[in-house]
């Protein structure tokens, strides 16, 4: 059937009366000369109008099919992507923009924490002549992400009120009113719409024609974020028949959003049950019994311990005896009295904690009870006790002997590898840590083992976000992303402000890694007979990334390049404990000694490594 188009075509022709009168029928009206050319023109134009009328119903029935035809795909999208939100939007962005033909498609999601901003953002757009590179308007947004597999940029952004203010472009301002508001806003000309005065596009230029925007709402009719098409690619505004379509896109998305959520939600629940079925066949009860005979020992005195010493051999002791070395650091430091902790519920905490630990090579109940002394002494030699108060001592205590609960034996890297349960539990940030704080928590909150427990409500939330702060700051990435705010605290020298909030929020993250790196700084049997137990699960885990990822692991975990090991801990050296070492020597004199154990053991492996180049060099000159 034709088009309405190639009818007014075609009937651009001519007539001849019988009386040579000409008649020319124009395009878009039609004139005759001659009063008896009537008749035939009365007839030409009726079946011009039935042709008119037909093309009229094909073409809208053609839109419809095509209409229908983007519905049903992007329902097969809703079905094929469940598992991924950012896969479900950017498919619908892409079936909305290919159908009502614009500029841009962009999706914004509601922060829930709070009533009008986005945490997350998606836009999907093609250069125009009028419109930035997609490169410019990469630049609006503080995090990017490409998907390969649709051609879809990203773009991931966590704002509030007041980074909208700063970025205050007509797109947000749009997007700020249909939050609010709930109500659709379709307006063909930005910049002279009354709600948008003097607001321009980033560059300076207002290259925004039309803009349609509708929420998005989920099965309770809540508002859960915006969806915004802007600038159709015919220069026309957005009329009826888009905004009828773009409102069903946006229904399908706010049931993808929806599925994809309750597909995060079932999959975290999935985690969660794997990760506890793992420890609880892995880990069992305290036995009642073996509460009562440790009640009963006799707790040796610090002294006889020598827990303050700063070289404490970290394998002079046996388990019963960290456990009680333990208990002696709490009433040393005088937690028992000050936090009102029972004896017996300490000491059934403490050997829950002893046996949530695995037997693995080196991140063990040993290293964490090493850890712990550590602290200790460095609260006793080192005058940190002057900068705390008592909830985070107490915080900064357990902390150390919870700071690797459950370690594996692998590092967070290969959790994220394997895809383990932990890392769809946690995520990629700080994975282990994050797990290790759950299970402290796991441990306090059964029966006979809160050592908190006499502490109020707001007291104890208090002591529950220093805990977890203390422990996921072992996590080195962390280390090295808070260590130069330290560094430049350390420059200030006595102008420090102690009462500031965040200045002491360093300080705890940088003592629990100074502590938790401290064997560097023992006597060279203690850091030696230390690392060659860190390389024993680093080599463990290079053979599983080998046999059983099919990966080439690095260098400090590949079993074949163990006699590297100098060479590696003088990079460890150099590039972590040194730096770190020096600025705490540079706050507080008194960490001098630990620094000197450095010193004196970067000298040794220097030795170790010069003797390796040596051996290696002969050989290759044999060759």
């Amino acid at each position: 059937m034709l088009s309405l188009h190639q009818i007014l075509q075609q009937s651009d022709y001519f007539l001849t009366s019988s009386d040579s009168t000409t008649v020319r029928l124009q395009q878009s009206y039609y004139f005759v000369r001659a009063s008896d050319s009537t008749t035939l023109l009365t007839a030409y134009l009726t079946f011009c109008g039935i042709a008119i009328y037909n093309a009229q119903i094909f073409e809208a029935y053609s839109k419809e099919y095509e209409r229908n035809k983007a519905l049903l795909e992007v329902v097969h999208d809703l079905f094929e992507e469940q598992t991924s939100l950012d896969n479900v939007i950017s498919k619908i962005m892409q079936r909305a923009q290919t159908l009502l033909k614009c500029e841009r498609c962009s999706v914004l999601l509601k922060d829930p924490n709070t009533e009008n901003s986005f945490n997350k953002v998606f836009e999907l757009g093609c250069q125009t002549s009028n419109d930035r590179s997609a490169e410019q308007r990469r630049q609006r947004f503080s995090k990017m992400k490409l998907d390969d597999d649709h051609g879809v940029c990203c773009f991931q952004r966590f704002c509030t009120c007041s980074r909208l203010e700063k970025n205050d472009t007509v797109e947000n301002r749009t997007a700020e009113l249909v939050l609010i508001t709930g109500e659709t806003i379709n307006f063909s000309e930005a910049i002279q719409d009354p709600r948008f005065e003097q607001l321009t596009d980033q560059d300076g230029v207002v290259h925004i024609k039309s803009i349609l925007c509708k929420p998005i709402r989920r099965h309770d009719y809540q508002i859960i974020g915006v969806a915004q098409i802007i600038n159709k690619l015919d220069g026309l505004p957005f009329d009826e028949h888009d905004d009828q379509l773009f409102e069903l896109f946006t229904i399908f998305c706010g049931l993808g959003i929806n599925n994809a959520s309750l597909y995060e939600d079932i999959a975290i629940a999935s985690a969660k049950q794997t990760v506890a079925l793992e420890m609880l066949s892995y880990h069992a009860s305290i036995e009642p019994d073996d509460v009562i005979r440790m009640v009963n020992k006799r707790v040796p005195e610090t002294e006889e311990l020598r827990l303050v010493d700063l070289k404490f051999n970290d394998f002079a002791l046996g388990r019963d005896d960290m456990v009680l070395a333990a208990i002696r650091i709490f009433y040393d430091l005088g937690l028992m009295r000050t936090c009102s902790i029972d004896h017996e519920t300490l000491v059934r905490w403490m050997l829950t904690v002893r046996k949530n630990y695995r037997n693995v090579a080196y991140h063990n109940w040993r290293h964490a009870f090493n850890v712990c002394q550590v602290i200790y002494a460095t609260m006793k030699n080192c005058k940190t006790q002057r900068f705390l108060s008592d909830r985070e001592i107490l915080a900064l205590i357990v902390a150390c002997l919870c700071h690797d609960l459950d370690h594996r034996g692998t590092n967070n890297a290969f959790q994220h590898k394997t895809s383990s349960a932990l890392a769809q539990l946690y995520g990629t940030k700080a994975t282990l840590e994050n797990h290790h704080f759950n299970h402290a928590l796991m441990i306090l909150n059964s029966e006979g083992h809160n050592i908190f427990i006499n502490f109020s409500s707001e007291e104890y939330s208090e002591l529950i976000s220093l805990l977890k702060h203390a422990i996921l700051a072992t996590d080195l990435s962390l280390h090295l992303q808070i260590r130069e705010k330290f560094f430049a605290m350390t420059d200030q020298g006595d102008s420090i402000d102690w009462d500031d909030r965040d200045i002491k929020e360093i300080f705890r993250s940088i003592l629990m890694t100074t502590c938790d790196i401290a064997a560097i700084t023992k006597p060279w049997e203690v850091s030696r007979r230390v690392a060659d137990l860190v390389m024993t699960e680093f080599f463990d885990q290079g053979d599983k990334e080998r046999e059983e990822l099919k990966i080439q692991p690095q260098a400090h975990m590949d079993r074949e390049k163990q006699d590297e090991l100098p060479k590696l801990q003088l990079g460890w050296i150099d590039g972590i404990c040194l730096p770190l070492y020096k600025h705490l020597v540079q706050l507080d004199p008194s960490f001098k000694p630990m620094l000197d154990g450095i010193l004196e053991n970067r000298a040794l492996w220097e030795e170790l490594d010069i003797d390796r180049l040596t051996k290696q060099a002969s050989i290759e000159s044999a060759v």
